[in-house]
């Protein structure tokens, strides 16, 4: 027996609804925007419904929905235009390596300057902190929502209605939060929201969304082939077109249709308090180990995500056990080092074990997996 508790890097299982159709892309679509013929037609339709049911869900406008690889790809498109004349960004630190790398890169080529704001168990001591930074320069804020090392929830309302109030851009990096935490641009006071289609969306792999309130341009990072406005040397200056550079993913698409639906219907609220009382379960069973550190601060609140270590054992060399015994967890710094190093994790157990359930996850399994590691101690 083999249970995916990795849900964080990518879930697995996926819906049926998603398989499904994945199956229907490759038999009936053809390339979005490029011809007039029936198949090309289909494939356009499917595109634009797939941009009309994500925009419905985050609370955007179809137009301003751009397919993207990945939410690193989306992440690098926002980030390297929002900030191509330069200026100072500021970013948090538990950010990704699709957040921190850009950034560092930009600043190493002498383009921009950054500051890291520390995230705190308190809400209103993290807004604090970003503030404070704020300078007459500063372009935009970008910030994940929630960790993918501890799964800590960062205040990103509060972040947003800061930005707005200062006029700088909020760029969220949904990758954690989208499918279990009820995000919307509208509401939420997210300028550009950048996220995962193959993590809590249930999309497939190789699928990504950029999403933009349409109030800060993004010039494009690439230039190619739009469907649109073919017969100009420069890259159309409207969305979708002009951050879609090339061939879309329809099957992508098509899967990522199936997974926002699959989660309207299953409800975020619900999926959340699901997925949540697994984690609790988790953490509950363990709370008395001696030997088990549990990365949770009472006072902090989070998405569906446990990061844990057995005292004065390698991450890597925990997770390879569970392993072999049929639970699959991701071990190490998961392309997040800031977070390590805030958390002191990067020299002692170089990084740590993280538990993620999904909707698909069993209490039965859960309870195992708890047990195995308090065996390990």
């Amino acid at each position: 027996m083999t249970v995916n508790f990795d849900n964080a890097a990518t879930t697995f299982p996926k819906p049926p609804e998603v398989r499904i159709a994945v199956e229907k892309a490759l038999i009936r679509y053809g390339s979005s925007g490029r011809g007039s013929h029936p198949i090309a037609v289909r494939g356009s339709e499917l595109i634009y419904s797939a941009r009309e049911t994500i925009a419905d869900f985050f609370g955007a406008q179809p137009e301003n929905v751009v397919f993207t690889a990945n939410c690193t790809h989306a992440l690098n498109l926002a980030i390297q235009g929002i900030m191509k004349q330069g200026g100072h960004v500021i970013i948090s630190h538990l950010e990704h390596n699709s957040v921190a790398r850009p950034v560092y890169a930009l600043a190493k080529a002498g383009k921009i300057k950054y500051s890291i704001a520390e995230v705190s168990p308190s809400d209103n001591q993290t807004l604090e902190n970003f503030a404070k930074l704020i300078r007459q320069d500063t372009k935009a804020i970008i910030c994940t929502i929630a960790s993918n090392v501890t799964g800590q929830i960062l205040p990103y309302q509060k972040i947003g209605a800061l930005c707005q109030e200062k006029n700088i851009c909020f760029v969220a990096d949904g990758a954690q939060a989208c499918g279990v935490l009820p995000v919307n641009l509208e509401t939420d006071n997210i300028n550009v929201l950048c996220t995962a289609g193959h993590k809590g969306l249930y999309g497939i792999t190789g699928t990504g969304i950029l999403i933009s309130d349409g109030k800060f341009s993004i010039p494009p990072l690439m230039q190619g082939g739009s469907g649109s406005l073919s017969a100009l040397p420069e890259m159309p200056d409207f969305l979708p077109d002009a951050l879609e550079a090339g061939t879309l993913n329809i099957i992508g698409a098509a899967s990522l249709k199936a997974g926002v639906q699959f989660v309207q219907k299953k409800g975020t609220e619900n999926i959340f308090r699901t997925e949540s009382a697994l984690c609790e379960h988790f953490c509950q069973k363990l709370r008395n180990a001696p030997d088990v550190i549990l990365y949770r601060h009472p006072d902090a609140k989070y998405v569906p995500i446990v990061s844990f270590n057995i005292r004065n054992k390698p991450a890597e060399e925990t997770a390879s056990a569970l392993a072999k015994q049929g639970f699959c967890l991701r071990a190490g710094l998961h392309c997040a080092p800031l977070a390590h190093y805030a958390l002191g994790t990067i020299e002692t157990n170089t990084g740590t074990v993280r538990f993620a359930p999904s909707v698909f996850s069993d209490m039965t399994h859960v309870s195992r997996l708890a047990d195995a590691v308090s065996a390990m101690q």
